[in-house]
């Protein structure tokens, strides 16, 4: 007999360190917002496994990591 208390319940423990540049604080930006979206994108499709990837702009230019850990945790 399984009670609630002994189910372990899914984490996702995500840090992101990026690093972009542009001609302009408007196109730095916009390039960051552009490689936040399309790793979200990837983290929501399931794409990338526990570790570190590297992350890169529109242009394809690497500008940063991300970690993911993805664990389960027993609740208490």
């Amino acid at each position: 007999m399984t009670n609630d208390n002994d189910k372990e319940t899914p984490h996702l423990k995500c840090d992101v360190e990026l690093d972009v540049s542009g001609l302009t604080d408007e196109t730095a930006n916009k390039l960051t917002a552009e490689a936040l979206r399309k790793l979200a994108d990837q983290i929501e499709r399931d794409e990338l496994d526990s570790g570190f990837h590297d992350v890169h702009d529109s242009r394809g230019r690497k500008v940063g990591e991300v970690y993911l850990d993805h664990y389960e945790y027993a609740e208490l």
